[in-house]
């Protein structure tokens, strides 16, 4: 019996014990050292929607109900929503796109497979590069916010976090699903839902417009209950409800990981 037998039979790989992961994160990031154009091209489509949106329109469109009902800037309250989006797309084409080729194409797990390292361990480390590189991405948000004049209140700084609560729930859940597809074709379905939650979650309106079912179906989304948590953190208006949002995308990303290294366990570890 082979060592990837034994590890398969005995479940180790099931779940990210080692520090294989940490290994893998390392190789993503020497890789986009050299292809560090493609990495922060993420932050552009958020940063023009603030800019046209968020300003430009912004102008015309005067105040919207904030936390609260309180009156804020329509600019100030669309940037905490696309916060939110900066980490969604950081984390979401890194835990699909790229993990469905370096699982189809370039055949990357099978190599790491040969060496100590479990399909828990990968799973955890695809996870974990997706949360980096959403944190990273949020980061460069909110330096451009801030030279913007859209950070006011010390409270802010929790968004940092809370962003990276968004990627977590996003990544693991992307990498999960992502282990279901069969060709190219399939990811139409991730845009299906990527979008219409892009532009829905509240990121350029109130829930308060919706009709009331379809206000009951957004706010379960994962991206709405970020909007939300980064809204109210930036606008400094935290409130006890804002940790069983917290709570809500954690739980969903420990579900999305451990289903995914159930997965990559069963797909890999034949």
């Amino acid at each position: 019996m082979s060592k990837v037998e034994t590890r398969a039979r005995s479940g180790y790989s099931t779940w990210p014990w080692g520090t294989g992961s940490l290994r893998l994160i390392e190789r993503h990031a020497r890789l986009y050292r050299r292809m560090w154009l493609v990495f922060v091209s993420g932050i552009a489509e958020p940063l023009f929607y603030l800019l046209s949106v968020g300003v430009g329109i912004g102008g015309l469109v005067g105040t919207v109900a904030g936390p609260g009902g309180h009156a804020v800037p329509y600019r100030e309250f669309v940037a905490p929503g696309l916060l939110a989006v900066s980490a969604l797309n950081g984390a979401m084409y890194d835990s699909t796109f790229n993990v469905f080729a370096r699982m189809k194409f370039d055949k990357l797990y099978d190599a790491v497979l040969a060496t100590p390292v479990g399909a828990g361990e990968v799973a955890l480390g695809e996870v974990g590069w997706a949360v980096l590189r959403g944190a990273l991405y949020a980061v460069a948000f909110m330096l451009v916010m801030l030279a913007l004049g859209l950070l006011h209140t010390p409270w802010a700084i929790l968004a940092v976090p809370g962003a990276t609560l968004i990627s977590f729930a996003i990544a693991s859940v992307g990498v999960a699903c992502t282990t279901y597809m069969k060709s190219w074709q399939d990811f139409d379905y991730v845009m299906l839902v990527a979008v219409p939650m892009f532009l829905f979650s509240g990121t350029f309106y109130p829930l308060s417009v919706y009709p009331r079912v379809v206000a009951d179906i957004v706010q379960w989304t994962p991206l709405y209950q970020g909007v939300v948590l980064l809204r109210d953190l930036v606008l400094g208006a935290p409130s006890p409800g804002l940790l069983w949002r917290a709570a809500y995308l954690a739980a969903l990303g420990l579900a999305g990981l451990t289903l995914a290294g159930r997965r990559f366990a069963k797909l890999l570890l034949v």
